[in-house]
């Protein structure tokens, strides 16, 4: 999917694999203004670029907005990548699609993000909420009229919230896919303090990914 992948930037993983899914199910016409917001190593934004897209992407992470550039480089791709806290860089403007691949992992003692380190792409506070809450709440303003917000994100952080939150902005919202897969190193280590905090379930042995699509009304 991508050429490089720094040390300390998000490799695309399956959940990269999942939101490429969805959003190559998303009729996407030349021009289309995208923002991939938390771009990682860019692998997203590069393929709605492929396709025709103005592409903008964003990350709060140097070391990962290195990578991007060097992978839309690579690529021979023009993608506009710039470092800032989620929306932060591009107040102002409107979008057709963002994508999102957030931090979603719930952490113990986790009330506030890593300030560094490669935890920073997937702790996101003791219910996994922390930066999809400020999504739900920012990135409604942020699309055209029929816009789409593509966002994954683990079952275990609630994704019926997501879609609730969606909603409550005005949005058609939804799960539109989901994937079960294997517990990563992260989740293992983590496996009796989400068991006890109920977060899952005592038969479960695998971690279930999801996409939540939610549509601005024309």
């Amino acid at each position: 999917m991508i050429a490089l992948v720094l040390p300390g930037v998000y490799a695309p993983q399956e959940d990269t694999e999942l939101l490429a899914g969805a959003l190559s199910d998303e009729p996407l016409p030349p021009g289309a203004e995208v923002l991939d917001v938390g771009t990682g190593s860019g692998a997203l934004a590069l393929e709605a670029a492929r396709r025709g897209a103005r592409v903008t992407a964003v990350d709060v992470s140097w070391s990962a907005v290195w990578a991007a550039r060097l992978n839309a480089r690579l690529a021979r791709l023009p993608v506009r990548i710039r470092h800032g806290n989620l929306f932060d860089p591009v107040r102002g403007r409107t979008f057709d699609l963002i994508l999102a691949n957030p931090p979603y992992v719930p952490a113990p003692d986790g009330r506030r993000r890593p300030p560094r380190g490669a935890a920073r792409a997937w702790d996101a506070g003791d219910d996994g909420r922390l930066v999809v809450d400020r999504i739900c709440r920012q990135a409604p303003g942020l699309l055209r009229p029929g816009g789409v917000l593509l966002l994954v994100q683990s079952a275990l952080s609630a994704p019926d919230v997501t879609v609730e939150q969606l909603r409550a902005a005005g949005l058609k919202a939804a799960v539109t896919r989901r994937h079960r897969i294997e517990f990563g190193p992260v989740l293992r280590g983590r496996e009796a303090w989400l068991r006890e905090r109920g977060l899952l379930p005592a038969a479960d042995d695998k971690e279930e990914l999801v996409v939540v699509r939610a549509e601005l009304p024309v």
